[in-house]
């Protein structure tokens, strides 16, 4: 396994991003990973890489790479004050729909000029925050993305959000895959009927399932993590992206 440092220009500045390449064989499907409101972090390379020795060219990018150089949060404690908790949400908050729009367009991009990549459309997954991500991403690219999962992610289907990527259910060409966690205040049982309906009725072929744990259960940092369900989630994530996209040179 090869991680690099990699610039990606977008068109608001410099985006740097960890991109993890199997070390034989190829080339690749390629997955773009989205971290959790915590960005950028030890944690989110080490799971891109983990999902790329499951034969995946991986990116994992700093999407607040807008707010300039920040120090790497720790999830464990990120809500355990009120400036701690601020600054967190000042940071997702700064980053809109339309940045991730704009953004998700340039890394796609990017990872479709790697000549290591497999001809086809990417996958893309997130977690938390990014889960949000990875389906507005899917919104707005069409057939370049094949597989679009979500785990733990919130407000997927907010009915008085003019962002929230269930109303433009009809725009998703991929394959979905949402992996819920329960007592999520962030993705409430409510949100999960009305994504269920939405991509129903948009003919998005899709798979929600609710796993026995907490939101942020994926993420090893977090405090909520839970390594069962983690570990039902990597399965989840090889079989899903196995079926949609192929994998190990396939």
């Amino acid at each position: 396994m090869t991680l690099h440092t990699v610039e990606i220009t977008t068109g608001d500045g410099v985006c740097q991003a960890a991109l993890a390449i199997p070390d034989d064989g190829g080339p690749w499907p390629a997955v773009l990973m989205y971290p959790d409101a915590g960005g950028m972090r030890d944690t989110m390379r080490e799971m891109g890489e983990r999902l790329s020795s499951l034969g995946y060219l991986v990116l994992v990018p700093d999407f607040y790479y807008r707010l300039g150089p920040y120090e790497p949060i720790d999830m464990r404690s990120a809500f355990a004050n009120k400036e701690s908790a601020d600054k967190v949400i000042g940071m997702m908050l700064s980053y809109t729909a339309d940045k991730a729009i704009s953004d998700a367009d340039a890394f796609v991009t990017y990872l479709e000029s790697l000549p290591e990549k497999l001809p086809g459309g990417v996958g893309i997954t997130g977690y938390c925050m990014g889960g949000r991500l990875s389906l507005i991403a899917s919104t707005s690219l069409g057939e370049r993305v094949a597989a679009a999962a979500s785990f733990h992610g919130g407000n997927l289907a907010k009915s008085d959000d003019p962002d929230s990527p269930h109303h433009k259910a009809g725009s998703i060409k991929a394959s979905v895959y949402v992996g819920t966690a329960i007592e999520d205040q962030s993705f409430p049982d409510e949100q999960k009927k009305l994504l269920e309906s939405s991509l129903g009725q948009a003919g998005v072929e899709h798979v929600i399932e609710t796993y026995d744990a907490h939101h942020g259960f994926a993420v090893p940092d977090n405090g909520s993590y839970d390594e069962a369900a983690a570990d039902r989630h990597w399965r989840a994530t090889e079989e899903f992206f196995g079926s949609a996209l192929g994998s190990r040179g396939d």
